[in-house]
């Protein structure tokens, strides 16, 4: 059995307009520019740059858009135009909808690369310099555009095998692709063409003089080489039946080989990134001062030529099918032009006041520049300052750069749980990691403290943590554990 009946309900939603404000927010300076620059070509309603009138305050122009006849209803709602059909959702212009933030997952279109010869062309050009038959060459050049970034190809025998029969018609032997491997490997940069790093080791030592430490140093790759990850150095000693001193050269010998000889080819075609800071941080007289970057303040108008074609319209006593269709297509592009550059002025003020507040809490950290005097902040304490919403302060501080006195940083950097100290006071975990990369870095490395021995020292200093806490922290600095830190 049907039923009808009717139901009230009332629902927030967000305009296309909010909608784009929040993008707008979210993009880093050079995304702003490409999308203000892409945003300038599709309107031709918005111009850059000051009208030549003989008003300079900056707080003024919009006067060049806001004209009274403009917004007079007479000079649009002539009687033949159906304006509820004009502000219709269908009427809304593509700008108002289309989404063309940079989020983290859209490739980026316009990034600058190096100039010179990629990686693998540079490896082809060396296989020249050998003696191959076809086969051979087919092979090798098979081989050679396996290499990834990092110089490795981390596959199989039986995988390349495989992979050379489907799809490039040539069936050989593991055997034979082995052979082809050694040609390979006396490519250069030392190294690459490794299927691992036990291998990439060995081939840059043994194309090394020779000398007792580079000998001892391939027979620890070549034979120990768990026991070498793990620095059982007293196995090692037994094993080969050394001393400390010369275990010690021999380790000296490995540390100076490369791990990843693809990332030591200069001319490897790598992206370029540019980190163009949104904010800058000074201190003049003991006191900051802060400024947004220039390059987020343009300077915007809505084009004077648009307006006159309207007041012509106004003006005209016969009106064509052909000026009203004009008039309309005007009209949208006027109140595009004019809602953006209203997007972009809050843009500016929302950027300028979230970092204020930002600034002023971490006073005491960007006066001295001392990590340790990072006060705990979180997200909702810069919202409930600024009287924003979280989303809004997460925008900005997740894609925006400061600079500092002490570098350019990170917003997000400065935003840190609280833990509470021997004394009940709250602090800054990023206080206690920088204290535990300092008690890190002072130990004895021929004994490395502990987790437990850690927890103890920052419990003396008045930091009572657990060891799993210590191991936690110790883990996101991306320090190993003690074993790993044993150094002769």
């Amino acid at each position: 059995m049907l039923k009808q009946h009717l139901q009230f309900k009332l629902s927030q939603k967000l305009s296309p307009q909010q909608i784009q404000l929040m993008k707008l927010i979210q993009l880093p300076t050079l995304a702003f520019e490409q999308k203000l620059k892409q945003e300038i070509e599709e309107n031709p309603a918005l111009d850059t740059g000051r009208e030549k009138t003989n008003e300079d305050d900056y707080d003024n122009y919009d006067d060049s858009y806001e004209d009274p006849d403009y917004n007079d209803n007479d000079s649009i709602n002539a009687e033949d135009i159906n304006v509820d059909e004009y502000l219709s959702d269908d009427e809304i212009p593509d700008y108002r909808t289309r989404s063309n933030n940079y989020s983290s997952d859209d490739e980026e279109k316009n990034v600058p690369y190096a100039a010179g010869t990629s990686f693998t062309q540079h490896l082809k050009n060396q296989l020249s310099t050998f003696i191959l038959d076809e086969e051979e060459e087919e092979i090798a050049e098979f081989l050679v555009g396996s290499i990834d970034e990092s110089g490795y190809i981390r596959r199989s025998l039986t995988e390349i095998m495989d992979d050379l029969a489907f799809t490039q018609n040539i069936f050989t032997s593991e055997k034979k692709i082995g052979e082809v491997f050694k040609i390979v490997h006396q490519l250069d940069p030392s190294g690459v063409g490794a299927r691992n790093l036990q291998e990439c080791l060995s081939i840059q030592l043994h194309r090394k003089d020779k000398s007792e430490s580079t000998d001892l140093a391939i027979k620890i790759i070549d034979d120990a080489f768990e026991q070498f990850t793990k620095k059982h150095y007293k196995k090692l000693i037994q094993k080969f039946d050394i001393t400390e001193e010369q275990l010690k050269a021999a380790i000296e010998e490995i540390e100076h080989l490369n791990p990843k000889p693809g990332g030591s080819y200069s001319g490897n075609n790598r992206i370029v990134e540019h980190v163009i800071p949104d904010f800058s941080i000074k201190i003049a007289d003991g006191e900051l001062e802060l400024s947004l970057n220039g390059r987020n303040a343009p300077e915007l108008h809505v084009s004077k030529e648009y307006n006159d074609m309207l007041k012509g319209y106004k003006e005209s006593k016969e009106k064509s099918k052909s000026q009203k269709d004009a008039v309309l297509f005007i009209k949208q592009k006027l109140d595009a032009a004019k809602w953006f550059i209203e997007a972009v002025r809050q843009r500016q003020q929302t950027l300028f006041v979230t970092m204020s507040a930002i600034m002023h809490y971490q006073k005491e950290y960007f006066l001295t520049g001392d990590e340790r005097k990072l006060k705990p902040m979180i997200l909702k304490d810069i919202a409930d300052e600024i009287e924003m919403d979280v989303s809004t302060v997460s925008r900005v501080a997740n894609s925006k750069y400061v600079d500092t006195p002490y570098g350019t940083k990170l917003i997000k950097e400065f935003f840190s749980e609280s833990m509470k100290n021997d004394q009940g006071e709250d602090v800054s975990t990023r206080e206690i990691k920088k204290i535990l990369e300092t008690v890190i870095d002072e130990e004895n490395k021929k004994k490395p403290l502990t987790d437990d021995a850690l927890a103890k020292i920052l419990k003396e200093k008045g930091y009572p943590i657990a060891r799993r806490t210590v191991a936690k922290y110790r883990e996101q600095l991306d320090i190993p554990v003690a074993r790993l830190r044993k150094k002769i």
